[in-house]
């Protein structure tokens, strides 16, 4: 998976949705939609890279209002060839940002018995990303079809581009029909930047409190973890297409993903 990786002297996590194996043999398309933490730390060449090379133009920007309102206008911003697509998920663990969970949620977990403290853990990242799906509908459906639509390359992030960016990354590459394997694969794949995305984010007040609250490996992009969302959502909806259709997802928006993400 190394050739995914796009190196960045200001940003850690940056990896393409091409190359990954699809239900039917085939693989996802390169060059089309990008997933990343944090972006305001983008030096001139990486601009030259995204933007330049790559052909970068939409920005779908999943943080909190109040973690852009800290962060200040990040350099893309800057730039009149991009449109950057706020669109918070807004259902943070911490004060303003994705680091953890801080309980498990009842509404969307509705567990009662007592349970191994690694289940426990595991059901608790599961609730907190089934909560954006319950808190923010629309924020999830509008970035995928940021994703969907436009020319140009297109990038999805949010802070450590971890568990916001995780949901909506895997559902696009469920709409693409990548194997349920490739996507738990592709969220696994953010552990092996971890130590620098902690370091960047450390580094930044917005985030530093959060982070130091929960031990180092809490911060894990765990395979059980994305397993077990793929499997809650197949339990309650037949599926990731199963909640789309019930968030007004049509099959133009199917077809228009598709068509960005597939070869």
């Amino acid at each position: 998976m190394n050739e995914r990786w796009i190196d960045l002297e200001g940003a850690v996590n940056v990896r393409d949705l091409g190359g990954l194996p699809t239900t039917d043999g085939g693989t996802t398309r390169y060059g089309r939609i990008l997933r990343a933490d944090n972006l305001q730390g983008l030096t001139e060449g990486d601009l030259g890279r995204l933007v330049g090379d790559l052909k970068l133009r939409n920005v779908v920007d999943l943080r909190s209002d109040t973690e852009v309102r800290l962060e200040g206008p990040g350099p893309l911003t800057r730039l009149p060839e991009i449109e950057i697509h706020h669109l918070s998920l807004f259902a943070e663990g911490g004060r303003f940002t994705d680091v953890e969970a801080d309980t498990i949620d009842d509404r969307a977990l509705p567990w009662q018995d007592e349970r191994p403290e690694d289940e426990v853990a595991e059901l608790r990242v599961t609730g907190y990303y089934y909560g954006y799906l319950r808190d923010r509908p629309d924020s999830v459906v509008a970035a995928l079809r940021v994703l969907a639509d436009g020319d140009g390359m297109a990038v999805v992030h949010c802070a450590a581009g971890k568990d916001r960016t995780g949901v909506v990354s895997a559902l696009a590459l469920a709409v693409a029909g990548a194997t349920p394997e490739a996507i738990i694969d592709d969220y696994v794949a953010t552990g092996e930047r971890l130590e620098g995305i902690l370091a960047r984010l450390r580094a930044s007040d917005t985030y530093r409190t959060d982070l130091d609250s929960k031990p180092a490996d809490s911060h894990l992009p765990r395979a059980e973890y994305m397993a077990q969302f793929l499997t809650t959502l197949e339990d309650r909806f037949g599926g990731p297409f199963g909640w789309l259709e019930t968030q007004g997802w049509t099959e133009e928006d199917t077809e228009a993903l598709r068509a960005r993400l597939r070869d």
